[in-house]
């Protein structure tokens, strides 16, 4: 999934249904928008805070240059994954080992963006310091948050948002003006999707004006009540739901409290299905996030619901809307609402099932990893690693629930390091090593799962350019090896020992240690470590000087890798030939080599081999005098290493030198102030931007931009006024208040030297080459919008 498709996922999702009503509460929002950067939605479970700041954001998203995100945090249980969950929304590239809040606001102190935080109430004191320490520290930060009670900030500007509104039960009217009513309306949207021809008649008014006011105006209510349109009748719905309230409140019906209502659809929704389907209901709130059929027939089906029951009774499950089916392609994967969910909890600790659930959720998903382990070698990996992006909240919340049950602490090591290459492969490296250390620290006692866990955490570690604690963890791991006389744990530790000492600048020492290493991998059987070994062994004997050497263990590699259908492997094999054969002189198959990994990374995506092979790649265009070519090579592997959280100094003196020694020359060609232009020119590139860049033709993605006296917003504030905006509405686009529009456009009349608007429109038009027509206002134009942004 693209960067840009992270960011559209909620709005997608709500894309769905139309947005009904509402006009009153986006008009306040977005008022408060402007005069606020963090505004709070606050209201009842169930009330439509999501969908509304979804909309919101999708309406403002063009006053944000940078985009706007959304960050939801209903399937986290833990405050301290807080900032780590929304890095992740936004698909924050940084892997170092810095915190994940230092993480996100490095990332977010240079941009204008609206970051959208849901779900906030169960983190309420985490949410509001995490709010807090982001807003301080990235300026052109706005965050609109969804809570069912505000987080308390100063400075926190706060819409409470009620029901839609409901027509009273003791009023008088005519039917035809009923749809004037929110909920009505949004019950006739809702259920015309289940009987297209369904309208409000004189035959079941009362009963549409009773179920309406009966849910109080919450929307999920009525929606949920929509569902059972499929089988019964206004009438019939309005009877069951009387019964219910009538259980609940003692029969005042009058006095219906609020946070009540929804418990009592809940409560109705669940009579309606079978014992089997409630169970089933009960077991699935194990899956904090979405889950696959195989998951759930594995860690439900157990007892009173056999395995091979579980695809029927799902899909009643999905037909009576308690489960979101999501597709994506042939793939089909399973949610629960978070009110749906927490209910299921409750359900799960009535019947004393959670503590078993857990147990089978996390046995499932170590299952799974090992299996990843075990086929590794193999054709699909990319696939591999792309279910596991996708599980990715259910294996957190199986390391969660590990660390934090009393005896789990050893399977959670054995799956924290069976998640290997989801941490170094996925993207996953800061995860990864917060949950091992994590796991370290409660270690209680030497064993295999406490080993493999020190060499897992050594090799993340190595790889974020920590290697002081790489050595620590490595020590450890040698003496439990020798404590354990266990042969294939110090293999191990040799193994990344030897890669300790490669990037310490020691490639002899180093590759005696993969002499040691290697050998004992292939006798066990474990040719992806012996793989791994080997293409490090290659770049050791390269950087020790014996390159025909290297050229021959990165073709033996190739052809074993080949013959296995393993591409990972494959493309840092590919990346080091290009090494060898750049430091042999050889720059056609130097480029060749180099041009054949970074393919493999258009489906990987594995941001270390991309970036040694876009800066081999630059290496190469200096060698041959293409100084413009390297410099933007240059610029497009310094992206990738930014936003990884790392510098190519952490993987040892000897590709530092070659990387300095290139861009010097570079520099020197062609100047710092034309070197920094091109820079400037090629603005921040993404990962897929990058490898685009470097595969594609020598000419730069971005054309120089014309030099301009006005400030990047002054710019945009001239666009409105070209487009006839005045300065209320060009406020209620860009989010900022009317003041703060109208000194702009005074700053930009005294930079022109011009006297009126008119002027800054035909200025405008001469710039863009237009007519200098303005265009219709945003919002007048037909069309259906998503929720997007400019790439990161």
């Amino acid at each position: 999934m693209s960067e840009t498709q992270m960011r559209a996922t909620v709005a997608a999702h709500y894309s769905l249904t139309s947005f009904v009503g509402r006009r009153r509460e986006l008009d306040e929002a977005k008022k408060r928008m402007t005069e606020s950067r963090l505004v709070t939605l606050a209201g009842p479970g169930g009330v439509g805070k999501t969908r509304l700041a979804v909309e919101l954001a999708d309406r403002s998203r063009k006053a944000f240059r940078d985009g706007v995100w959304v960050a939801e945090l209903a399937s986290l249980e833990d405050e301290s994954g807080l900032a780590s969950t929304i890095a992740s929304a936004l698909a924050v590239p940084d892997q170092s080992n810095r915190s994940a809040t230092d993480q996100l606001v490095n990332y977010l102190r240079p941009r204008q963006a609206l970051l959208v935080v849901d779900n906030c109430e169960h983190l309420l004191d985490g949410a509001a310091k995490l709010v807090a320490e982001l807003l301080d520290k990235a300026p052109g930060l706005r965050i609109l948050a969804t809570s069912r009670e505000p987080l308390g900030i100063s400075g926190e500007h706060i819409c409470l948002i009620p029901p839609l509104s409901t027509p009273s039960t003791d009023g008088v009217y005519e039917t035809q003006g009923l749809d004037h009513f929110e909920a009505v309306r949004l019950l006739i949207d809702r259920a015309r999707s289940i009987v297209p021809d369904f309208s409000v008649t004189d035959e079941n008014r009362d009963a549409v004006i009773q179920l309406c006011s009966r849910l109080d105006g919450i929307p999920l209510a009525i929606e949920l009540a929509a569902t059972r349109l499929r089988a019964l009748s206004v009438t019939q719905i309005g009877a069951r739901l009387d019964h219910r309230f009538q259980l609940l409140t003692g029969g005042n019906r009058v006095a219906l409290p609020r946070q009540q209502t929804l418990r009592a659809l809940i409560d109705w929704s669940y009579e309606l299905c079978t014992a089997a389907e409630q169970l089933l209901w009960a077991r699935l709130s194990v899956f904090p996030g979405s889950f696959d059929l195989t998951a759930a027939e594995d860690v439900c089906g157990f007892g009173e619901l056999e395995a091979d029951r579980i695809v029927d009774l799902l899909d009643r499950l999905v037909a009576k809307s308690i489960i979101l089916a999501e597709r994506s392609g042939e793939q089909v994967r399973y949610r629960q609402l978070m009110t749906v969910r927490e209910y299921g909890v409750q359900l799960l600790e009535r019947v004393g099932e959670y503590g078993v659930l857990k147990a089978r959720h996390r046995d499932h998903y170590l299952s799974r990893a090992a299996g990843m382990v075990d086929r590794w070698c193999g054709p699909g990996q990319a696939l591999s690693l792309a279910a596991m992006r996708a599980d990715h909240a259910n294996l957190l919340s199986a390391l969660e629930w590990s660390v934090n049950t009393p005896g789990e602490i050893r399977a959670a090591a054995e799956l924290a390091s069976l998640l290997r290459y989801h941490w170094i492969a996925g993207g996953f490296l800061s995860d990864g090593r917060r949950w091992l250390d994590r796991i370290l620290d409660q270690q209680d006692g030497p064993g295999p799962e406490h080993g493999g866990a020190l060499w897992v955490a050594a090799w993340v570690c190595l790889i974020q350019g920590d290697r002081d604690a790489a050595a620590v963890y490595l020590t450890a791991c040698h003496e439990m090896a020798e404590a354990l006389d266990d042969r294939i744990l110090e293999a191990h530790a040799a193994h990344w020992s030897a890669l300790h000492q490669l990037f310490s600048g020691n490639p002899r020492q180093s590759m005696a240690l993969y002499g040691k290493s290697i050998g004992v991998h292939m006798k066990a059987g474990d040719t992806a470590s012996a793989l791994t070994g080997l293409f490090q062994l290659a770049m050791a004997q390269t950087y020790d000087g014996q390159l025909e050497a290297a050229l021959d263990t990165c073709s033996h590699v190739l052809q074993l890798s080949s013959t296995h259908g393993e591409r990972w492997t494959h493309a840092y094999s590919l990346w080091i030939t290009g090494l060898c054969r750049w430091h042999l002189g050889e720059m056609v198959a130097a480029k060749k080599a180099a041009t054949e990994a970074l393919k493999i990374q258009r489906e990987f995506k594995d941001s270390i081999c991309t970036a040694l092979s876009i800066e081999l790649m630059s290496w190469i265009a200096a060698s041959t005098l293409q100084f413009e070519r390297a410099a933007e090579l240059a610029n497009a592997a310094g992206a990738v290493w930014a936003g990884l959280g790392t510098k190519v100094e952490a993987f040892g003196p000897h590709i530092r030198r070659d990387s300095e020694h290139s861009n010097e020359t570079v520099v020197r060609e062609l100047g710092r102030q034309r070197f920094m232009q091109l820079a400037a020119e090629q603005g921040d590139l993404s990962k897929d931007e990058a490898i685009a860049l470097a595969l594609g033709s020598n000419s730069r993605p971005v054309a120089a931009a014309k030099t301009s006296p006005l400030t990047r917003r002054e710019q945009e504030i001239a666009e409105q006024v070209s487009k006839g905006l005045s300065n209320r509405a060009i406020a209620e686009s860009l989010v900022i208040s009317t003041r703060t529009v109208g000194g702009h456009v005074e700053s930009i009349l005294a930079k022109l030297a011009f006297t009126s608007r008119v002027q800054i429109v035909a200025w405008m038009a001469n710039e863009q080459g237009t007519s200098g027509t303005p265009e219709p206002a945003a919002g007048s134009r037909p069309g259906s919008r998503r929720l997007t942004g400019a790439a990161p």
